[in-house]
């Protein structure tokens, strides 16, 4: 009965009472709190996976980007390029040079009335001139012309001109 009377007296004990559900009750939030732990653990790693997942798809957006970039800055380096070397071609500037006047034309037909029938005997000699010389008549007379230099240059104009009238 020993035994017995001694566990009967440390259960009826109340302070050894209260320290075993004290104890009873700090394992029990001890083990929630493993559990809680354990669980935010696996949702930080979660968490650490799906933003290690962002940052390499934004990292390859992003190259992917600096890519296109450089690309587009290539391309309108190019065009400028070709711009600037389609302006330079012989053609080009004086094709632009051509509607410069067309358009001056136009305007001068609007705002002077006596332009248009000067200027239409203006183009018609102009246009005789080029025909002319398409022919090859004015090249051949400005070549006679303009042979030798200084004081022969008056001298041959007029042996050469007839020398050629000959033939």
């Amino acid at each position: 009965m020993e035994n017995s009377s001694w566990l009967s007296s440390i259960l009826t004990n109340p302070f050894l009472r209260g320290l075993t559900i004290g104890l009873f009750i700090a394992i029990i939030l001890w083990i929630r709190g493993w559990f809680k732990a354990r669980e935010l653990n696996g949702n930080l790693k979660k968490l650490r996976e799906h933003l290690h997942t962002k940052l390499e798809i934004d990292s390859a957006e992003n190259e992917r980007r600096k890519e296109e970039m450089s690309k587009v800055k290539q391309e309108r380096d190019n065009l400028r390029n070709m711009v600037q070397v389609l302006n330079q071609k012989p053609g080009r500037q004086e094709l632009r040079q051509v509607q410069v006047y067309q358009k001056a034309i136009e305007i001068m037909f609007e705002k002077s009335p006596g332009f248009a029938p000067a200027w239409q005997i203006t183009v018609k000699e102009a246009e005789e001139e080029i025909k002319r010389a398409e022919r090859g008549i004015i090249p051949f007379f400005k070549r006679m012309t303009t042979t030798g230099s200084g004081t022969e240059k008056s001298s041959k104009k007029p042996l050469e001109l007839e020398q050629s009238t000959d033939h």
